[in-house]
């Protein structure tokens, strides 16, 4: 498990505003991600969960939000369910993603990320599922990230 996890849980312990402060932090150590605003609810080995507010900034031109924004929340939700999972020993890299969109996403979304804490093998690719929800419950987009999982370098 790398420092990311600790932290969140450390925040967790804070009596109103942890995942607040946790998606704010995070927007620090990795920009990109905060161009969605993603807002973590669950972070644990194995699943992440956040949610992505509808607003303009992330509107397609049908004023439903772009999935390009979503792929970003389900890329952010992957990165935390592995940051959470983890073996000390091993790192990561994301290698690929292969999404499908069976609805529009015409409302906040919610990203979960889920894997098999059991699946970490060093040289070897790792499949996350990755699904966005609508507030009703549709699946708004469905897919899977691929990362590939090395050793450490020793120091």
């Amino acid at each position: 498990m790398t420092s990311i996890y600790p932290l969140y849980r450390k925040l967790q312990r804070l009596p109103v505003g942890g995942n607040f402060v946790f998606s704010k932090l995070l927007g620090a150590i990795v920009p990109y991600f905060s161009t969605v605003r993603p807002r973590f609810q669950i972070m644990e080995p194995g699943r992440a969960v956040l949610t992505i507010k509808k607003r303009r900034a992330v509107h397609n031109h049908i004023k439903t939000v772009h999935v390009i924004a979503i792929c970003n929340g389900l890329e952010a939700a992957m990165g935390m369910a592995v940051e959470a999972s983890i073996p000390d020993h091993l790192r990561w890299l994301p290698k690929g993603m292969t999404v499908e969109y069976p609805a529009k996403a015409n409302s906040n979304i919610r990203a979960e990320a889920l894997l098999d804490v059991d699946d970490f093998k060093p040289n070897s690719n790792m499949d996350v599922n990755v699904t966005a929800y609508r507030d009703d419950g549709t699946v708004v987009v469905q897919g899977v990230i691929t990362i590939w999982v090395t050793e450490k370098p020793r120091a």
